[in-house]
């Protein structure tokens, strides 16, 4: 035998993993992932019990949960996808769009699965540094686009920033953008959004033929555990999307919780305004400290810690808080359980002096 090694294409050898947020101990509270701190409501628990034949396959369709959302947003179930997670979505579009030679766009800091989607597809990420306040700089994004450009994500509330793309931004963009780019409106926080400006993406569906929309249930719905997304989107596009999905991958329990969780929206989105209340009130609290935050639009507030960030997350963690840092530019806070703010405001008070804060 010799000892040659499997070839992997080089650019996934070099790939680094997806990150997910790090797991809190028993004392500490996780404010790294931006999971819903409320546990899932009663109906919703017993819709997925009842899902208890695992020796048989799920529908491979999620067709009812394709019709339950298509009645929602008044399009047909084959514009709807249903998948585990926005994100493999997205690694679906990439793959039906692109491939080596191909660029897709997208807004810097973002997302940090965006650029492991586009190596994976084969593609080139386009990098489009946000704002001075962590917003997408649309112009820019729209002037990054070249004839080997197939996509452009825009994230809206940007995560991890915050802000949000505005209705007549977007217009702009799009009109700007040929109709032969899918531009992927990623509204994975949409639900927590509270700025009457904001963009909406599926009642523009019918305007723009080459825009597909994400959500997803993790979020706002609380399903993160279950893996529960969706696109909106030109039949054609979602049925290419399809091709490339891993059959049978949405499991009959995440079905059922979806499911459920449309069924007892309005008590679900009580919780999203709660959480909403909450954020508005520690982004007050942390500007009054003297912190720079951009507008929080999800359920997170993002502080510019700079090169003091992995300090400020240890600091952080030292005071039983787990948060996301993204060095060297800033530290994302996922809104949790109320009992954590406290905390949270007063380690940053802690810190503020020490950190050299953005104007």
């Amino acid at each position: 035998m010799t000892d040659e090694r499997v070839h992997i294409r080089p650019e996934i050898a070099v790939l680094p993993a997806y990150k997910q947020g790090r797991q809190a101990a028993d004392d500490a509270f996780k404010l790294s992932s931006n999971e819903n701190p409320f546990p899932p409501l009663p109906g919703v628990v017993q819709a997925v019990q009842a899902q208890t034949a695992f020796n048989r396959y799920p529908d491979a369709t999620a067709l009812a949960v394709r019709a339950a959302l298509a009645n929602r947003f008044g399009l047909t179930a084959d514009e709807v996808h249903v998948a585990p997670g926005s994100v493999a979505i997205l690694h679906e579009l990439a793959r039906a769009t692109s491939g080596p030679g191909d660029e897709i766009v997208y807004a810097w800091r973002s997302f940090e699965a965006y650029p492991g989607v586009v190596t994976v597809a084969g593609a080139t990420s386009v990098q489009v540094p946000n704002r001075p306040d962590g917003g997408h700089d649309l112009d820019a994004m729209a002037a990054a686009v070249t004839e080997r450009t197939r996509m452009v994500i825009v994230c809206t509330p940007n995560n991890p920033t915050g802000p949000i793309v505005t209705e007549s931004e977007f217009a702009s963009f799009m009109a700007a953008v040929p109709q032969s780019v899918l531009v992927v409106l990623d509204e994975a926080y949409a639900e927590f959004a509270t700025d009457e400006t904001a963009v909406h993406g599926h009642p523009l569906l019918a305007q723009y033929p080459n825009l597909v929309v994400l959500r997803t249930f993790s979020k706002a719905y609380g399903l993160a555990g279950l893996r529960v997304g969706y696109a909106l989107g030109p039949v054609y596009v979602l049925d290419a999307v399809r091709a490339c999905a891993i059959p049978l991958s949405v499991t009959a329990q995440g079905q059922a919780a979806a499911l459920a969780s449309l069924e007892r929206e309005d008590e679900l989105l009580e919780r999203v305004s709660e959480i909403a209340t909450l954020r508005d009130h520690i982004v007050t609290e942390l500007r009054e400290q003297g912190w720079a935050v951009p507008d929080a639009q999800g359920n997170f507030v993002w502080l510019p810690t700079g090169d003091g960030t992995v300090a400020a997350a240890a600091a952080f963690e030292d005071a039983g808080i787990i948060v996301r840092p993204f060095p060297p530019e800033g530290l994302r806070i996922s809104i949790g359980e109320h009992e954590a703010v406290e905390t949270l405001l007063e380690t940053a008070r802690s810190l503020v002096g020490d950190l050299q804060v953005a104007d």
